[in-house]
């Protein structure tokens, strides 16, 4: 999954926001550097990213897209995804998602001296472009998938992933849906190991 439902599925707890945010910059065992609940949330990251890659409703979305993308795929799709989240965020959250994105950006930038130095770089074009907002619409995913091309040196041809997501935009969001549900009742129970586990340690 991508930022908008990486932050989503953390449930409104701060330190597992900032933690599930930044995991994909902390190798290994250096997020044991990081303070109990963004461990928990770096944790809660890396067990959604390996449920996700593994799921068979998520492999027919990546299935669409291998011929044209090989191995970036996986990643194509989970940006998809985070558009049908952006787009049908009133099915999801009592808070709009224009103020939801920028309770989180105020989170972040509260603590941005802790925070990996990628994350530090990344913020300013985050919230300059409002990506998490703008993932709602088309052109939004576009710039997302034109930022991801220029950091692969052209190689992956990301770029070009609307013409698949606009052919096959039914299929694609319905796929979403039904796992996204799933998604979100793995990671409420997932969350809850978590915190028992640091509980017992």
């Amino acid at each position: 999954m991508n930022f908008l439902a990486h932050i989503y599925l953390s449930q409104d707890i701060d330190d597992i926001i900032i933690g599930n945010f930044i995991a994909d910059n902390i190798r290994g065992k250096r997020y044991q550097k990081y303070s109990v609940g963004i461990q928990k949330g770096i944790l809660l990251h890396r067990q959604i990213d390996s449920f996700t890659d593994s799921h068979p409703i998520v492999r027919l979305s990546t299935k669409r897209l291998h011929q044209n993308y090989g191995h970036y795929s996986s990643v194509i799709v989970d940006i998809l995804y985070d558009h049908f989240l952006a787009k049908n965020w009133d099915s999801y959250s009592q808070i709009d998602l224009e103020s939801y994105t920028k309770n989180f950006y105020n989170l972040i930038m509260s603590n941005i001296d802790d925070l990996p130095e990628k994350t530090q770089n990344m913020m300013p074009y985050m919230i300059s472009g409002n990506w998490l907002l703008n993932y709602a619409k088309i052109e939004g995913i576009q710039s997302v998938l034109n930022g991801m091309n220029r950091r692969t040196k052209f190689k992956s041809n990301m770029n070009l992933a609307t013409r698949e997501l606009i052919q096959y935009y039914a299929e694609f969001e319905s796929e979403f849906t039904e796992f996204f549900d799933v998604l979100i009742q793995f990671s409420k129970k997932t969350l809850d190991e978590i915190h028992l586990k640091f509980e017992n340690d």
